[in-house]
């Protein structure tokens, strides 16, 4: 399948896991920057995690990324004169516990049962030779659904960010791979910062609720007096031209010593030239002094799911043994697929987190109410804790329930890697992580 086209690939690429909210180019309008010159810089984040309601059970594991996905980066500014500066980073993951660059769902290659069983796919007949057909045409597609359910499955090293931008006395233009406009308004508004298992992203990891990086990407940013902006647009650049896979977005906020609130808005065709995936975002916080209450809103919706209208030509020569019937099976399993990846739910967030001293408590209760006809709702609540050795190096612990109702299966999973899903649909789970965060 053709990632440059978007196949499944890039629909998950974009969108499989959580990062730390230290979007480095929000602030990039400000007086205060670092000086000239190239800085090397990253982290380091390993821990010990058990994710309870999965197929084999409990599942005890060494895992990179319980806080934060480990990754090391380079960043370098020039001081051109006259308010005007030149800048660039190139950020690369790396999973600190294997040494490679990407990592697979604890659960595995497994989907959802709403995405591997013909049944619940809506694909029926009274003849058991076309329902063996029927299953064997989705465990086809859900074989190359599965090869790219993971993490920078494609090995890029620097798959975090990679961009060129320049600085002005009127905002900064940047060029490259970036965090998307809706994302970053989510990040700044989940008490955890895109962190850990806690937060409300894990929800909707398969089929994801945010583009959150974009290549190709030509941003403009700015930030004053309390005022951040920015406007977002990247071309498809797909073989076929037009408006295919193109991506717009853009995102507001206000801020002061005592609250914050902030607007953000993505919306992506898929690789036909269909408005796609569309993410809303509406956030608020409220600040005590050592204490912070976070809240955000989010909508989703996708009436044309990217990547998918390459199934029936796909499986076509799969199903010769049905002969004249083999390309009409093929395209209502595409169209069975294709409805199923559609999306229209509200993702919600509350969360408060108090600092005292080392000490880092944050408590959250996330929602995702799935309007579509899986009712795939599920709830998570928990606690992470943060104990802070230094200012580079802290112990960390979260607890985190997922609770999935009816068709819903989601496993939690940290923000370098993806739990994945449950056992089977309606499966609840819980995960258990402790691990050390180590800056530089």
């Amino acid at each position: 399948m053709n990632t440059k086209q978007t196949s499944i690939a890039m629909t998950l690429g974009f969108r499989h896991v959580a990062l730390a909210s230290a979007l480095c180019c929000a602030s990039l309008a400000q007086a205060q920057v670092p000086a000239t010159g190239v800085t090397l810089y990253g982290l380091v984040d390993v821990g010990i995690t058990s994710v309870s309601g999965l197929k084999a059970g409990t599942v005890t594991q060494v895992a990179s990324g319980i806080m934060e996905g480990s990754r090391w980066g380079l960043k370098g500014n020039e001081d051109l004169g006259g308010g005007y500066r030149a800048i660039f980073t190139l950020e690369a993951r790396v999973e600190a516990d294997t040494g490679a660059l990407s990592n697979r769902p604890i659960s595995g290659s497994q989907l959802s049962d709403r995405f591997s069983q013909a049944t619940l796919l809506g694909l029926t007949s009274p003849s058991p030779l076309l329902q063996g057909a029927y299953q064997s045409a989705v465990n086809g597609v859900n074989a190359l659904l599965a090869a790219q359910f993971g993490v920078n499955v494609e090995g890029n090293v620097f798959d975090r960010q990679a961009y060129v931008g320049l600085i002005t006395p009127v905002g900064a233009v940047l060029a490259g791979r970036q965090y998307t406009s809706a994302y970053e308004t989510f990040a700044a508004y989940d008490i955890m910062a895109t962190q850990s298992a806690l937060q409300a992203g894990q929800l909707v990891q398969f089929p994801a609720a945010f583009g959150i990086r974009s290549p190709n990407a030509l941003a403009y940013r700015i930030v004053k007096d309390g005022i951040s902006g920015s406007l977002m647009y990247a071309p498809g650049e797909s073989a076929q031209g037009g408006d295919r896979l193109r991506l717009l977005g853009m995102n507001v906020g206000y801020k002061t010593d005592a609250f914050s609130v902030g607007f953000g808005y993505d919306t992506r065709n898929n690789e036909l030239g269909q408005k796609a995936l569309t993410t809303t975002v509406l956030g608020a916080s409220m600040n005590f002094g050592s204490s912070t209450v976070s809240s955000l809103v989010t909508k989703i919706t996708d009436d044309n799911p990217n990547g998918l209208s390459v199934i029936a030509a796909a499986l076509t020569p799969q199903l010769v043994a049905l002969g004249p019937l083999a390309a009409p099976t093929a395209a209502l399993v595409q169209s069975k697929f294709i409805d199923a990846f559609k999306q229209d739910g509200t993702l919600f967030h509350i969360g408060y987190r108090n600092v005292t001293g080392p000490h880092t408590v944050s408590v959250a209760y996330n929602s995702y109410n799935d309007n579509r006809p899986a009712n795939a709702d599920v709830r998570s609540v928990g606690v992470a804790y943060t104990y802070a050795l230094s200012k580079r190096t802290d112990l960390n612990a979260v607890a985190v329930r997922f609770d999935n109702s009816n068709l819903a299966q989601v496993a939690p999973g940290g923000n370098g890697y993806l739990g994945g899903v449950t056992a089977s649909a309606g499966t609840d789970s819980t995960s258990l992580a402790f691990g050390i965060r180590h800056r530089f």
